[in-house]
């Protein structure tokens, strides 16, 4: 498995040495009491920032899940960046799941849009249209039409997305990364078959969200 980011997310590295140094300066100076708060903070920065290795389910026309988190949607919604109907599944992250962000198919990056926006609960249905948003379009192998939204939250206010046009993804691939809360929405063609329901507890690349047709 092609993985360059093991265990601990590189966007997390910045973030772990600052409150390792603060926690440690505390620690020698005023000792470990003093210091307890903040070597807290540093195991929440490590689980925040925790990126590990996942199997690919091989079954095929998979949808996998992007993100890890809970589903809070699934509908039959309209796609208002390839302007089409289309099932809508969305996957809300909170503050102790991983953040790191997965291809959900194997495919083709057609084109890339940023909005930016206002900073909603990532658990409202508004907030896919009125927060600061990333989407890729991603055409699969078979010709199927997929748009993966990143969708910053009440505390996330950084949205990483590293695929352009033109490259091409693979199931499970890595391609970005949210910090501190948000959801992704995934777009697929409205004859899909969801193999998620509102409220399951899902994991980025394990958990298949829908099966295409």
């Amino acid at each position: 498995m092609n993985y360059p980011h093991p265990l601990i997310a590189r966007e997390g590295w910045p973030f772990i040495a600052l409150s390792v140094a603060v926690a440690l300066g505390v620690h020698l100076y005023a000792g470990w009491a003093a210091a307890l708060f903040f070597w807290i903070v540093v195991a929440f920065m490590i689980q925040f920032f925790r990126d590990p290795p996942r199997a690919i389910p091989v079954e095929a026309h998979a949808v996998l899940s992007p993100a890890d988190g809970r589903v809070v949607s699934v509908e039959h919604a309209h796609d208002p960046y390839l302007n089409r109907e289309a099932l809508k599944i969305s996957v809300f992250m909170n503050v102790f799941n991983a953040h790191s962000n997965r291809s959900p198919v194997d495919g083709e990056v057609h084109n890339t849009w940023y909005h930016a926006g206002s900073f909603l609960n990532a658990a409202l249905a508004k907030a896919s249209l009125e927060n600061e948003r990333a989407a890729l379009w991603i055409k699969t192998d078979s010709g199927a039409d997929v748009t993966c939204v990143q969708v910053a939250g009440l505390i996330a206010r950084r949205i990483l997305c590293y695929a352009q046009t033109g490259r091409k993804l693979a199931r499970g691939e890595r391609y970005g990364f949210i910090r501190f809360g948000s959801r992704v929405d995934v777009y697929l063609p409205p004859d899909a078959t969801p193999r998620a329901a509102v409220g399951d507890k899902v994991y980025a690349t394990v958990s298949i969200l829908a099966v295409l047709p």
